[in-house]
């Protein structure tokens, strides 16, 4: 009988504001640090489908943190405790934890934790390589009005309906099961959806590290290729999916960031092979 491998344990620090953040590691080598979706987890958006076995097989230490207002992380109620590009702040202060340095780790994230790696890097962070998943141009510079925030507004929301309320199979109604099945809070991730900040073109186009670009094929690729051909660096990749379930049902992401990262090619602009 197959027997699964224990759940890697959490560790914490504690930011200069005074909030608990959960980590997790898991292997061993070059330090790469993932950052999960919003409403997620670090243990359902990259260690339950594989994703982060996938990349430490490659011979490295994955660093998975759970974002502020998430998981085992604290989950404040008070607004103060989400001032804007706080999540971007958290990054630092991991890197710092951890003392990583300039050159010496690799970066990345899922949706929320894709824009939130781009942030970090345009703020001066300097991973060796970037990973951008599950995210597109149009999140990453006007998240204001874009479909990701309104739809978890209208779920997340006070007066929002119960989950049971809404269309079958409509995005709002996967999200607030989705929300309601893992016990995610609420209001805590209310106030750090409304911690984003914008990030302009002109500050992408000055990104330097190799960045791959992927997203599901049944995702927004469109918007995702528009990032890319920004991005002066980047490989873009789709893998099969929408944006649920290219990270959450498939090992495949977990794949094609493995192999970006351990090629020898993934700082060549253009389409990566064998991935869509």
């Amino acid at each position: 009988m197959h027997v699964a491998p224990p759940l890697p344990v959490p560790s914490f620090l504690t930011t200069a504001d005074g909030v608990r953040l959960a980590y997790r590691e898991l292997g061993a080598g070059r330090p790469t640090v993932l950052l999960h979706g919003f409403s997620s987890t670090a243990l359902i958006n990259w260690v339950t489908p594989g994703h982060a076995a996938a990349v430490a097989a490659t011979g490295r230490r994955v660093i998975l943190p759970d974002l502020r207002g998430h998981g085992d992380s604290d989950r404040s109620h008070d607004p103060r405790a989400y001032p804007a590009d706080v999540l971007t702040d958290d990054v630092f202060a991991l890197l710092d934890h951890l003392g990583l340095a300039d050159g010496d780790y690799d970066l990345g994230g899922y949706s929320l934790g894709a824009r939130t790696s781009l942030r970090a890097v345009v703020r001066g962070a300097r991973p060796g390589r970037l990973v951008v998943a599950g995210m597109g141009l149009a999140g990453v510079v006007h998240i204001r009005g874009h479909s990701f925030a309104d739809v978890f507004t209208q779920v997340l929301d006070d007066a929002a309906p119960p989950a049971g309320t809404f269309a079958p199979a409509s995005p709002q109604r996967r999200i607030a099961d989705f929300v309601e099945r893992i016990g995610a809070d609420r209001t805590a991730l209310r106030l750090a959806l409304g911690t984003a900040v914008d990030t302009p073109e002109v500050e992408l186009a000055g990104v330097v590290a190799p960045t791959l670009v992927v997203c599901g094929d049944r995702d927004d690729p469109d918007d995702a290729r528009a990032l890319a051909d920004v991005l002066p660096h980047s490989t873009f990749a789709t893998v099969k999916g929408d944006h649920i379930s290219a990270a959450n049902r498939s090992d495949a992401l977990g794949v094609a960031i493995a192999s970006f990262l351990t090629s020898l090619t993934g700082s060549t602009p253009g389409r990566a092979p064998g991935w869509s």
